[in-house]
This record gives structure tokens, C-alpha cells and sequence, in this order.
């Protein structure tokens, strides 16, 4: 059942307090979102002047293991969520205990910080994923390569994120390297898939039950980091309208309130990848597979910042309060750029220059240290066209290199 929402028919805004665990630019983004509304935020992470805490109300520094510290958090707020899924269990348990409003709730943390159980779940729910297996020891990942075959991904069980802790294997012979790079952690062996490209849907759902998703998104990555997105994917009507209700079907059975992301690998046409999968296989489903899922707001979805009715982050601030959703159509195409800490390499980067573009819409996050790969910040540009968008953000974002 839904917990009964936050607040009433006729709520005072301005007297509500969200906490944010988490502390970057997400939260950041959230509490900017929050703002107009009237909703005050509060932020708690073991770090201090971050770039949450530079733009919200009350910043706590205090590692999350600190459990009296979490608990006079919480009390001070009405309603709780995350700005990254990797956050102790024990801080959602103590936020419901103080009973307080914890969207999205903790069993929903739990399968996300995890590829295992998030694979797993996908599979229960009769979703479409790649196959894949679990892998305890370098025996357990050589029988599960002589059974999905190669190449192949493995990946650490938990804590993973732009493609870090992952490693390719190619030919069973690196079964041994590959498994040493786990580190002996709990990993998860998944078939390489040939797909045409990585798209995404990021929706919200509100404490009623109700749902609204944005367009389906084409994701381009560099060095497995999101390098651009393109709103809206270029893909043929029937393929979106499958990927938004995957992604309703699983934020019904997750029970999630709150935003959420769900990427997905796009596969050629049917002919060219059925033998992908055994005729048995419960995975397979036309042309999308399930690859991951965030709870919070994602890097995929900035782009509503501009491009759409209500923003990514909005959304998650209604559904945190138990408000109604806000429209998520479309107003223009848009394009995103990530900002990594790369540009900074030859010094502060030409903003006057990227600003010389009328149409660039700058976000910078605050962060004081610029390092190779690090998200310092972004670019979103709306057109007529999503061609005319990529050009634009694409040049753009090179004019900061001063060339």
C-alpha cells in the first residue's frame, strides 16, 4: 500500500523541508527545483560545501554510519530521498522509524545497489534482460562463460558506475585476469549484447499511483561515461511507446515513488539479433532490454531542465511531497553535453565564448577540484531539430577549449 501522502489539499508549501542524503550535483539540481515552489531543503553527506549544500537551506557533514546524527536529520524534515542509491541501508530503516515520509522507500535502494538483485528482479518481473549469471570464484566465472559464451561483461556486484568496475572478456583465456580485477568481490557475468545503441526513459510516480514518463532518449557515452543526449531518440514510434511501458510496469512493481531512470540497450532489427537468445529464454522481448536503473533523477534527464514542461528534478520534488506530477511533454528538441573535469586541463575553459552561443544553456555544479572525468557540469540546447541541437551543443562545448 501507499503511505498516505505528505501533505493535504490545501498544503503551505513553504513550510516543507525535504532531506537529501547526498550531496552533489543532483542534489544540487533538486534543491534549484525546489526553490520556486517554496520547499525548503536539508542535505546530509560525510562532505562539506558541496554543491547541494551551496544552493539549500541547512548542510549536516556527518558520515552516513553516524547513526544519531541521521536520526536528528530526519526529525528535522518532513519528507526524505537520495540523491545516489548507494547510501547504508539503515538511513531509510531510521527514516521510517521517525516516521517520516522515505521516497523512494528503502526496499527500492536495496535492488539498485546491487546488479544482481537488480537483474534479478528484472528477470522475476518478466521483464526483458540480458542474460546473465552470478559469479562467487574464478571456477564459478569459468563455467558461466562455457555457458553464455564470449565475449562477455563482468561486473562487481556492487558499486559500479561509468563502467567502472567492469571488464570485458573476449576469449575465455582472460578468465583469470578478468576475475582478479573483481578483487574477489561478488561479480555478475552478463552476455555481451550487440545492440544499436544505449536509450533511456527517465518517469516519475506520484504517492497516487499516477505516472508520467518523458520521451525516450539516445545516450551516447565516451570512455563509459554519458558524453550527449539526444531528446528524443530517433527511433521508430512503437520502439518509445514499448520503453515507457516497461519502464511503468517496473515502477509498479518496484513500488517506487519518486523519479526514476531506466536504460536500455536498443537491439537491431529482430532478424538480425534473434539468435541472441535460446528459444527458452524468458529475456527476450523484440528489440529493448533492460540494462540498469537509478532511483533519483538522472544524468539523461538535465535535459528537461530546459527542454521539457517540468524538469526531471521538479518531478522529483512533487512526488517527495506527495504533490501532483507536473506534464513531462516535450516543449523543443534538446541536446545535453557533459562538462568533464578534462576541459580544465589547460586552464579555467573559455566561458565567454561558449556563451557567445544564445542558445547554450550552461549548468556548472560547483565543485572546486576539475579532474580528468569528473562532472563538472552541463550543456543543454533546444532547437527546432535534435540535428540542429547535437551541431550547436557539439560546438559549443568545443569554443571552451579556446580553438
Amino acid at each position: 500500500m501507499h503511505p498516505v501522502p505528505l501533505i493535504s489539499q490545501s498544503p503551505n508549501l513553504q513550510s516543507l523541508v525535504v532531506g537529501v542524503f547526498g550531496s552533489g550535483q543532483l542534489g544540487r539540481m533538486l534543491a534549484l527545483a525546489c526553490h520556486p515552489l517554496g520547499i525548503r531543503v536539508h542535505t546530509f553527506s560525510p562532505e562539506r560545501g558541496t554543491p547541494t549544500g551551496q544552493v539549500c537551506e541547512r548542510e549536516i557533514c556527518a558520515p552516513y554510519d553516524d547513526r544519531e546524527a541521521v536520526r536528528a536529520f530526519v526529525r528535522g524534515v518532513d519528507a526524505v530521498t537520495f540523491e545516489l542509491e548507494n547510501v547504508p541501508s539503515h538511513v531509510a530503516e531510521i527514516a521510517a522509524e521517525e516516521g517520516k515520509a522515505v521516497r523512494p522507500g528503502g526496499h527500492v535502494l536495496h535492488v539498485a545497489q546491487n546488479r544482481l538483485r537488480e537483474k534479478g528482479f528484472f528477470a522475476e518481473a518478466n521483464l526483458p534482460v540480458t542474460p546473465f549469471a552470478p559469479v562467487h570464484s574464478l571456477a564459478d566465472l569459468q563455467a558461466r562463460l562455457a555457458e553464455l559464451g564470449t565475449p562477455a561483461v563482468v561486473k562487481t556486484a556492487a558499486f559500479g558506475y561509468d563502467g567502472k568496475g567492469q571488464v570485458k572478456i573476449d576469449n575465455p583465456s582472460q578468465a583469470a585476469d578478468a576475475w582478479q580485477a573483481m578483487k574477489d568481490q561478488p561479480a555478475i557475468l552478463e552476455a555481451f549484447v550487440p545492440f544499436e545503441r544505449e536509450v533511456s526513459v527517465v518517469a516519475a510516480r506520484g504517492v497516487d499511483g499516477s505516472f508520467a514518463a518523458f520521451p525516450l532518449v539516445e545516450n551516447r557515452h565516451a570512455n563509459h561515461i554519458l558524453d550527449v543526449t539526444i531528446a528524443p531518440a530517433q527511433v521508430p514510434a512503437e520502439v518509445a511507446a514499448e520503453a515507457e511501458r516497461l519502464t511503468k510496469r517496473l515502477m509498479e512493481a518496484l513500488d517506487v515513488v519518486g523519479v526514476l531512470c531506466v536504460e536500455f540497450f536498443l537491439l537491431p532489427e529482430r532478424n538480425q539479433h534473434k539468435s541472441i537468445f535460446s528459444a527458452s529464454s524468458a529475456s527476450y522481448s523484440d528489440r529493448l532490454l533492460l540494462n540498469e536503473i537509478a532511483p533519483r533523477p538522472h544524468n539523461s534527464g538535465h535535459w528537461t531542465i530546459e527542454g521539457a514542461v517540468t524538469s526531471q528534478f521538479e518531478q522529483q520534488a512533487r512526488a517527495v511531497c506527495g504533490l501532483p506530477l507536473g506534464s513531462a511533454e516535450q516543449i523543443r528538441p534538446a541536446v545535453m553535453v557533459n562538462l568533464l573535469g578534462d576541459l580544465w586541463a589547460q586552464g579555467e575553459p573559455e566561458w565567454t565564448a561558449l556563451l557567445a552561443y544564445p542558445t547554450a544553456k550552461l549548468h556548472l555544479y560547483g565543485k572546486s577540484a576539475a579532474r580528468p572525468g569528473r562532472k563538472m557540469g552541463h550543456v543543454t540546447v533546444t532547437a527546432a531539430t535534435a540535428e540542429e541541437a547535437l551541431e550547436i551543443a557539439l560546438a559549443a562545448r568545443e569554443s571552451l577549449r579556446g580553438q
